[in-house]
């Protein structure tokens, strides 16, 4: 029983991962810019906030669910202030055919800035009281809840990797001039999206 819990929360964690939004722009760029081993970080981030929005939906922490649902205005304000910041620095940054030096401090703020990135969006917890509701594991114990996380975050984590892993392919190939034109456009369009998170305040 477990181990179908297990499975399907690796589908889910990989479904959920695979869209490319934002985070999937910067997880590239980072490859691209700054070598496989910071993409790579960059994705177990995103998939850390994953696991965390699934541990709070499958255990039916409503407190909480409430909460981020209640404040996303505050979040969608801060997301897009955030991505706007990142977009025009990752626009104006310099390129170089050289991975970056693998330095502690700059891996935890590769980590630390996705995933606090990736739980600006609340609704990403309604995708999982969503999913978790039509499983039935709302009501769950906490065994099964916990299970079916961990292969999220293991699902979410497998979709980083084979991203980071092809995007690295590339990279051995791209001239530097074209580094610089990744970089303009990956800025603009993590910019754009943060023009998007403005305007889904308005509308």
């Amino acid at each position: 029983m477990e181990i179908f819990l297990f499975v399907k929360g690796l589908l889910i964690g990989f479904s959920i991962a695979a869209p490319v939004g934002p985070i999937g722009v910067l997880v590239i760029k980072r490859t691209l810019g700054q070598g496989r081993i910071y993409g790579i970080v960059s994705g177990v981030g995103a998939a850390s906030a994953d696991a965390v929005y699934g541990l709070i939906a499958g255990l039916g922490l409503t407190f909480i669910t409430n909460f981020f649902i209640g404040q996303q205005f505050w979040f969608h304000l801060a997301g897009g202030v955030f991505l706007c910041y990142l977009g025009i620095k990752i626009a104006i940054s310099k390129a170089s055919k050289n991975a970056a030096p693998v330095q502690g401090q700059h891996l935890f703020g590769a980590y630390s800035s996705v995933f606090l990135l990736t739980l600006t969006n609340p609704i990403t917890i309604l995708s999982f009281v969503g999913i978790f509701s039509g499983l039935g594991l709302t009501q769950a114990n906490e065994g099964s809840v916990v299970t079916m996380v961990i292969g999220v975050f293991i699902g979410s984590g497998i979709w980083w990797l084979l991203l980071c892993f092809v995007v690295g392919l590339f990279r051995e190939v791209l001239k530097k001039q074209m580094l610089i034109w990744i970089n303009r456009l990956s800025g603009l369009i993590i910019f754009l999206f943060g023009i998007y998170s403005f305007l889904s305040l308005i509308y």
